[in-house]
């Protein structure tokens, strides 16, 4: 028999990302350099530097590998995480409509689509006589 406090716990959250969990492969991890803040995604790779989409950061040479953009080496790069995990701080997340849980491609095109539509309502008004 199930507590209420164990039944709200494996209760799922409607606004949550399908597929999304809190535990995240660090293979998939998309990097990000400090210094120029170009983004290594692993599903892309870097046709430049002949690195296979596909393969992950961490299984880069250490000693050879340099940023395209600015030269930085390998120690300069930080883990931003995968494409799917929510953007902003943690402790945000609960906060909102579910919105906050939502990817950052995800949050751009609501904004920009919302501000698609209004203009053209906008524009539509000049239809009228």
């Amino acid at each position: 028999m199930k507590t209420v406090s164990e039944d709200t716990k494996t209760k799922s959250n409607p606004f949550e990302p399908k597929g999304s969990s809190d535990v995240f492969d660090p293979k998939l991890n998309r990097f990000e350099c400090m210094g120029c803040g170009f983004i290594y995604d692993p599903d892309e790779g870097i046709k430049k530097l002949n690195i296979e989409p596909g393969t992950s950061f961490l299984d880069i040479d250490r000693d050879e590998f340099r940023c395209p953009v600015c030269r930085v080496g390998f120690g300069g790069y930080k883990d931003i995480g995968p494409k799917s995990k929510p953007s902003g701080f943690e402790e945000n997340l609960t906060y909102g409509f579910g919105f906050n849980k939502l990817p950052s491609g995800q949050k751009n095109v609501l904004i920009f689509g919302s501000l698609a539509l209004a203009a053209a309502c906008f524009l539509s008004l000049y239809s009228l006589k």
